[in-house]
């Protein structure tokens, strides 16, 4: 990817989940081609599905004329092969958050797409230079972390791996920018800065209401009333998927090997029942929307104050 190749360019989404599809969207929004490569086929319709139900709320909203919302979706494109991203010049890889996964990808993806590829993780946790050391040329792999849900979330973290190339991280920046979004850069560490800070803050909270010190109700009160923040630890748990969150305390844990990391042992007994928050309809509080679907949730945020 040059200079000259940013406005417009063409981007892969590997992975058409919760977050590959708002990635998609932000990214068509800002007048870029996308090519969402979905590898569960089951799983496609539903995320062309939510895509399209997205766009439809901004257009309800007022963020989106008719015109532009069906120009949007007509620059996204679903294939049925991964060899199809092969004419992308980034590519953005937003599949399960687990490490073999995404290794098996980044190396299948060394062999798809043209070296002047660059190749970016949507991670919320694992190590950029894990993914990097399965490609041939590492230089151009960093990671790309999106916040949920992308179309509202404006913040991209821009990690730079121990041999991402400098043309690489300033080809990103501008990339992040033309899509009107804010990066921040970060070296390549578990957690990266926003979960590093969040995570404890979380954990703090579930350890209360496991303790028994508190009720969730106030405990979330005292956070929004108290603070000012759009919603407390709890209900945030929820809305991010405790699944996930138990995947990134474990990176973090292990990196860092500090308690305020370590998942308290009710997140792990609340997956173990199904209770994945606002996705499965259960949580920490009870949902009567539609769940979620579980696939490729791997950004945790807080939605926009």
């Amino acid at each position: 990817m040059n200079e000259t190749a940013l406005h417009p360019i063409s981007v892969g989404v590997l992975g058409g989940g919760f977050m590959g599809s708002g990635i998609a969207e932000a990214v068509a929004r800002a007048g870029h081609s996308v090519v969402v490569y979905e590898p569960i086929p089951d799983a496609r319709p539903a995320s062309q599905k939510r895509l399209r139900a997205s766009v439809a709320k901004a257009v309800q909203g007022g963020k989106l004329s008719d015109e532009q919302a069906e120009a949007l979706v007509a620059r996204i494109a679903y294939p049925d092969a991964p060899e199809e991203l092969a004419g992308c010049q980034l590519v953005i890889e937003a599949v399960v958050e687990d490490l073999q996964v995404k290794v098996d990808w980044f190396r299948r993806l060394d062999q798809i797409v043209p070296q002047s590829t660059l190749l970016a993780s949507n991670t919320s946790s694992i190590p950029i230079a894990g993914l990097a050391s399965a490609v041939s040329s590492p230089q151009r792999v960093l990671g790309l972390h999106f916040f949920s849900p992308v179309p509202v979330m404006r913040l991209v973290e821009v990690v730079r791996a121990l041999d991402t190339s400098s043309e690489t991280i300033a080809l990103a920046g501008e990339f992040v920018e033309s899509i009107g979004k804010r990066p921040i850069w970060t070296k390549d560490r578990s957690g990266f800065i926003v979960n590093m800070l969040l995570v404890p803050y979380l954990m703090a909270g579930v350890r209360m209401h496991e303790q028994g010190f508190a009720s969730r109700e106030d405990i979330d009160a005292g956070m929004t009333l108290g603070c000012g923040h759009p919603m407390g630890p709890l209900t945030l748990c929820d809305f991010i998927g405790l699944d996930v969150l138990y995947a990134v305390c474990q990176s973090l844990y292990e990196e860092f090997k500090q308690a305020e990391y370590a998942p308290p042992p009710l997140l792990k007994r609340m997956i173990a029942a199904g209770r994945l928050g606002r996705k499965s309809g259960r949580g920490f509080y009870e949902y009567q929307q539609q769940p979620e679907s579980a696939s490729a949730h791997s950004s945790v945020a807080a939605p926009a104050a």
